[in-house]
């Protein structure tokens, strides 16, 4: 088995062989972020603009700030708005306050079965499930990704992948031991998730117990683990460039 990694060290996977090819071209301009798929696939998420079941070619990640929404005015239409005018109206998109640069890709492949994820990963909205703060952070962070899948999965299997990416991406949040008021945090209030895949719907199940399963939990704990490793830093440095201007 091998590390694979681009010149930024963002790219990552474990294959025995060559890795496969991306299924889609990523590019980042501005503040969004976008895989953009040569053919249509079914797509899965409670994205803000297209959620539920959709085919679409396209995610975008749009990277939005607290001076981008005043407060009288209505941020979802901000939103929609800014989506509209980049020609993004058809993608799945998805929303966040952290620089879309600092993405990270992992693969992985377990029998005939790839899982290609990409996340954006901010911790500052983070929460314990089931135990709400009460008071709601002045910084938003979220965690926003996206599995794409080399097989067709039926649309129970969809659903049950998109639990196999929340867990993946649970267990990578408590194995860091990040912390909020004292409280270890299992996600924040604001994350979203996309699966896709080829249309055709043919394989049935995505669990655990499953080769595509496996696929999506090394590929998602892959990619949040740096995404959370490369958040702290970030963190660590703003505190530390902060104590050196008071």
């Amino acid at each position: 088995m091998r590390r694979i990694e681009d010149a930024s060290g963002r790219v990552t996977g474990m294959y025995a062989a060559d890795p496969p090819s991306l299924p889609f071209a990523l590019s980042h301009k501005q503040r969004f972020l976008l895989a953009s798929f040569h053919e249509p696939q079914q797509m899965l998420s409670w994205s803000l603009t297209r959620p539920g079941f959709q085919i679409a070619r396209q995610v975008a990640w749009i990277e939005i700030r607290d001076a981008d929404l005043p407060a009288d005015q209505d941020a979802e239409q901000i939103i929609v708005s800014r989506i509209a005018k980049a020609g993004l109206g058809e993608a799945v998109s998805l929303i966040t306050s952290r620089d879309v640069s600092r993405h990270h890709m992992s693969q992985a492949a377990v029998e005939d079965n790839v899982a290609t994820c990409v996340t954006t990963v901010g911790l500052s909205n983070g929460e314990r499930i089931g135990q709400r703060f009460a008071a709601a952070r002045t910084s938003v962070g979220t965690i926003n990704t996206m599995v794409h899948l080399s097989k067709p999965l039926s649309e129970a299997a969809l659903i049950e992948a998109i639990t196999i990416v929340a867990e993946a991406r649970t267990a990578a949040i408590l194995d860091a031991g990040v912390r909020r008021s004292g409280v270890a945090i299992t996600g924040t209030g604001t994350d979203c998730i996309v699966v896709a895949a080829p249309l055709g719907g043919s394989e049935r199940f995505a669990g655990m117990h499953t080769a595509v399963g496996e696929a999506i939990g090394a590929a998602v704990y892959e990619a949040m683990r740096d995404g959370i490793t490369t958040w702290l830093q970030d963190m660590e440095a703003m505190q530390l460039a902060a104590s050196a201007e008071g």
